[in-house]
């Protein structure tokens, strides 16, 4: 998928050797980043080489990166200004009426569980892809994922619904249904039944595979949901329904998370990392498990730690 300032494509590992070695001999900053082979600066250019083969390339200069070093030195094809069309071609199913699912926070400690589900049909999916959306994990900066975010809600308004679970409210249902996985499935549920009331002549969800099957999504849902086809595909964020819902979640996430953290006078990093451990270490504290209760999700192993003296 392409844009003046964006591109992703997947590539093989040897194509992402060679790539790494062309830019290492042209000068080119590379380090590692999580998740990632590796990832190369140049100027205002940045690609990232993820694991999965996964290739992000962003910023001032993409177009020419991509069709002059990328297209001609190791894919050998032309692709850029066509994602459109090669996915008409190889994915044809991807600009028929249907529905994406997809959820973001259920990694990152602080903030809520955001779940998203978005319909297009064959006008939006080709003007999303137009528009350069993607998978959100690819998207690094939260400015563009807000353009990006303003762009699916004008494109799909009023056949988009989420589903935001705050904290105290996730913490709640977590000891409920007993682990993660049902609860995803319990919003997955959720999000497409607001979905299928806004547009109930939907006739397909797909949402990204995750450890519960797709019968316990199923079983979740209510009259609306039982008849629809719903499909659970590894890497579903290649569709562009799932990329849609992906960047609106993250969206919502980003929001969420920054206004609790204005409600308590913090700046509440994303992940699981080490900037998260210390908020925490801070908050726990400051007021103990009541502070940690209202803006984490409490099961993850960091509040333990958080409150260990």
């Amino acid at each position: 998928m392409a844009s003046e300032t964006s591109y992703v494509c997947t590539l093989t590992a040897e194509q992402s050797d060679q790539l790494k070695s062309i830019l290492e001999n042209r000068g080119w900053t590379l380090d590692t980043i999580q998740y990632a082979r590796w990832r190369g600066k140049h100027e205002k250019l940045s690609v990232v080489s993820y694991e999965s083969g996964k290739l992000t390339v962003q910023g001032k200069g993409t177009a020419d990166f991509v069709q002059f070093t990328l297209e001609t030195e190791v894919l050998h094809e032309a692709r850029f200004g066509y994602e459109k069309e090669l996915a008409q071609i190889e994915n044809p199913k991807m600009f028929e009426p249907h529905a994406g699912i997809d959820e973001s926070g259920k990694g990152d400690y602080f903030g809520p569980l955001v779940i998203a589900c978005a319909y297009t049909d064959s006008k939006t999916a080709a003007n999303l892809l137009d528009a350069g959306v993607a998978d959100s994990k690819t998207i690094s900066s939260d400015a563009k994922m807000m353009t990006l975010d303003s762009i699916i809600r004008k494109e799909c308004a009023g056949r988009f619904a989420l589903v935001t679970v705050g904290p105290e409210a996730y913490n709640r249902l977590y000891s409920s249904f007993g682990n993660l996985n049902r609860l995803l499935a319990w919003g997955h549920a959720k999000a497409l039944e607001e979905l299928l009331s806004l547009v109930p002549t939907c006739p397909r969800a797909i949402s990204d595979q995750f450890a519960q099957t797709e019968a316990t999504v199923r079983r979740a849902l209510q009259t609306r949901g039982r008849q629809i086809v719903l499909e659970q595909h590894p890497k579903a964020e290649a569709d562009v329904a799932v990329a849609a819902a992906s960047i609106l979640a993250r969206a919502e996430f980003v929001r969420f998370l920054k206004r609790i953290g204005g409600g308590i006078g913090k700046v509440l990093p994303k992940g699981g990392g080490p900037l998260v451990k210390t908020m925490a270490k801070e908050l726990a504290a400051e007021g103990g498990y009541d502070a940690l209760e209202k803006v984490a999700k409490l099961h993850f192993s960091i509040t333990e730690e958080a409150l260990s003296r």
